[in-house]
């Protein structure tokens, strides 16, 4: 008897609670806790590698060859007018834009599934380059199920990752942009 009025109160409760967050609640806030954790990092990150100004803002100069792919910089003196286009180049501006572009799309919820995908690939690389070109101790990189709960490399970016898969999968929710963009291109009712 008690048993059954514990588990029809934990489903009145819970049933409430999803009816009540429907599809806008757990989209925005994705979206949100994220942004309040990435955002100003990456937009910040984005400054180190562009000049000042207009059109400064819109070229990487040698701060973005430093971080993005260090050894070729190196390789060079830090001269990028000796750094090939293809690939280095393309890279580096693609990652200095991704920085910018990437979090503010998935801060007002535009194309929220693929701007989470790429945020993902573009961890994956992030951290591929801080552990094989800035030499990121052990200790920093961490491990699955170790007994530190703070590392820099794996736990903090196991934890974004999470949001950003949520997202991949579900979309940023009826609260983005996304939402706003579906129902302009939905045909008026009547309409075959």
């Amino acid at each position: 008897m008690i048993i059954r009025l514990v588990i029809r109160t934990h489903d009145l409760v819970f049933n409430t609670l999803t009816r009540f967050a429907g599809d806008w609640f757990l989209g925005l806030a994705a979206r949100l806790v994220l942004s309040s954790v990435l955002l100003v990092f990456f937009l910040r990150s984005a400054a180190t590698k562009v000049g000042d100004g207009f059109p400064g803002i819109l070229v990487p100069e040698i701060g973005a060859y430093a971080q993005i792919v260090p050894s070729v910089a190196e390789s060079v003196s830090y001269d990028v007018s000796q750094i090939a286009f293809i690939p280095w180049g393309l890279i580096v501006h693609l990652g200095t834009y991704a920085e910018v572009l990437l979090p503010l799309m998935i801060l007002f919820g535009l194309f929220t599934r693929a701007a989470s995908m790429a945020m993902i690939a573009f961890i994956a690389v992030m951290t591929f380059v801080d552990i094989q070109f800035h030499g990121v101790s052990a200790e920093a990189v961490g491990a699955f199920f170790d007994r530190t709960h703070d590392s820099p490399i794996t736990d903090q970016r196991l934890l974004w990752a999470f949001p950003l898969a949520y997202l991949m999968i579900r979309g940023g929710g009826r609260l983005s942009l996304d939402a706003v963009l579906r129902q302009y291109m939905r045909p008026p009712s009547g309409t075959s």
